[in-house]
């Protein structure tokens, strides 16, 4: 049998190393505990990552994808947070990233009607393994409604209002719901979004979202205050940007609990 060159096992002179090196944008099917129904199936984007020492020329890239269909053609959380355990080991690597994108759907009640309509969020589980442990951040971004307060009290007839994004990022030592996340972000919001509203939907989130005008400064405070009450998190970064619907700019905030944790953080358990 011919031996074949291992060309990334070459030695590199340039004293360079490499923070990450990988793979991205692969398509998997995963499955996430889901508090209504149990769980729910759906498609994540990953990337996988490790560092290369500066003498290494370059990685193994077959060694990422083996390493994630190794555990079948569905993944779940408990699953996810041991592939880049995996890719230390595989790849001789100091640190190892995975991060796992993906559409996360409620079947939301119209507030007046109850007509039922699917909303998707996006979530994002970053997870990095190292000699110090494990760390594993769950990344949620929801749509909500903010109400300008300045133009609610300027005005003689109306206020201004726009469609925001709300990125929120935990860790946490104990397990926290998805939706009680979305619960907690929508209600910091002068109004949650829907999928389906009929006139008499509409109507009651107008003037919901009216009665209650805030800032992007008072969302991501909101959200922040909300996110101190839970026990379970113990770091957040809160991300607000407004898509401005009379300027043509964007209004953002963002408030952070802290530092993140050192080479000695823990385990995240998410299963």
């Amino acid at each position: 049998m011919t031996t074949l060159a291992d060309t990334q096992n070459l030695r590199d002179d340039r004293q360079l190393p490499i923070d990450r090196v990988g793979v991205k944008n692969l398509a998997f099917p995963i499955k996430v505990r889901d508090r209504d129904r149990e769980s729910q199936s759906t498609v994540a984007t990953v990337s996988l990552a490790v560092d290369l020492p500066h003498h290494f020329k370059g990685t193994h890239m077959s060694r990422f994808v083996e390493v994630l269909h190794s555990h079948g053609d569905c993944l779940d959380v408990s699953e996810m947070a041991t592939i880049p355990l995996e890719l230390l080991e595989r790849l001789e690597a100091k640190e190892a990233h995975v991060s796992f994108r993906f559409p996360f759907f409620r079947h939301k009640k119209a507030p007046v009607t109850g007509l039922i309509g699917l909303m998707d969020y996006q979530v994002t589980f970053d997870i990095t393994a190292s000699a110090g442990g494990l760390d594993f951040v769950v990344i949620l971004e929801v749509p909500v409604t903010t109400l300008c307060p300045c133009s609610k009290a300027i005005s003689a007839r109306g206020a201004h209002n726009q469609r925001g994004i709300v990125t929120c990022a935990v860790r946490f030592t104990e397990p926290v719901w998805i939706e009680d996340l979305i619960d907690l972000i929508e209600a910091s919001a002068s109004s949650p979004l829907y999928s389906l509203l009929k006139r008499p939907d509409e109507k009651f989130v107008t003037e919901a979202a009216y009665d209650k005008p805030v800032f992007v400064e008072d969302l991501v405070r909101n959200v922040a205050a909300a996110a101190r009450r839970l026990p379970q998190i113990t770091w957040f970064r809160i991300e607000a940007e407004n898509h401005e619907s009379i300027h043509n700019h964007n209004a953002y905030a963002i408030i952070e609990s802290g530092p993140p944790p050192d080479s000695g953080r823990a385990v995240a358990d998410n299963d």
